[in-house]
């Protein structure tokens, strides 16, 4: 929920970073979606699966492909290395600069995927290498500013293992607290969500449409997103 302006601490201005980096996740699951299943099995958001599908392909495995992993892997690093740089470029105490500099240029990168997904032929090279390399690098981006903002328990908005891990591991099943089980939960129910519609947009309206929402998305939390958790 925004929280009330506040003259003394501009941070508090804005929708906390909390259910911001849930909605992240949600378009997390959008992207992949659109990737594994619109551009020949290739993650741009989750690279834990994609050095594994680069290994499966540097083995031979049929349905995989190198040059397209390779793509994705290094312009996810390129979008990491240039968030490092906005943050600090963007000054040490913003935490509300960096989220909103990061969104806004994850709005303008995801968009430019969903324009050329519509305009360009479905089968063509520039259809694929394009949007693999816009979608990776606007994830990296991201996850360099998530990773510093340092939300605790929701330090990725692209891979679910550690928060399953944690949510598993500090239960009261497991001997723990049970400390932020509700928010480890709903972020992967978040990504389970963004799977889900993702995948039913790309079966039935291929890859602009999910591209589309994915920037819309980006694009409000850019506006209304704090310095909060």
């Amino acid at each position: 929920m925004p929280t009330e302006p506040s003259a003394e601490d501009p941070e508090a201005r804005g929708v906390r970073l909390t259910p911001v980096l849930l909605v992240l996740t949600v378009v997390s699951g959008l992207i992949d979606a659109v990737s594994y299943l619109g551009l020949g099995h290739v993650f741009t958001a989750n690279m834990t699966g994609n050095v594994v599908i680069l290994g499966f392909a540097a083995a031979g495995a049929p349905g995989f492909s190198v040059p397209h992993s390779a793509t994705s892997l290094a312009f996810f690093l390129a979008g990491a290395t240039t968030g490092g740089r906005i943050i600090r470029g963007t000054g040490a105490g913003s935490r509300r600069t960096w989220t909103r500099v990061t969104l806004a240029t994850e709005t303008v990168l995801l968009a430019a995927a969903a324009t050329v997904a519509h305009v360009t032929a479905e089968d063509g090279r520039l259809h694929v290498y394009a949007v693999i390399a816009l979608t990776a690098f606007a994830m990296g981006l991201r996850n360099a500013t998530v990773q510093k903002l340092a939300v605790p328990a929701l330090t990725t908005t692209t891979v679910v293992t550690m928060t399953l891990t944690g949510l598993a591991s500090d239960s009261h099943a497991a001997g723990g607290s049970g400390e932020r089980s509700r928010r480890r939960t709903a972020s992967v129910a978040a990504m389970f969500a963004g799977a889900v519609l993702g995948a039913a947009l790309v079966l039935h309206h291929g890859i602009a449409a999910p591209l589309l929402l994915a920037a819309a998305m980006s694009g409000v939390l850019a506006v209304l997103a704090s310095g909060r958790d």
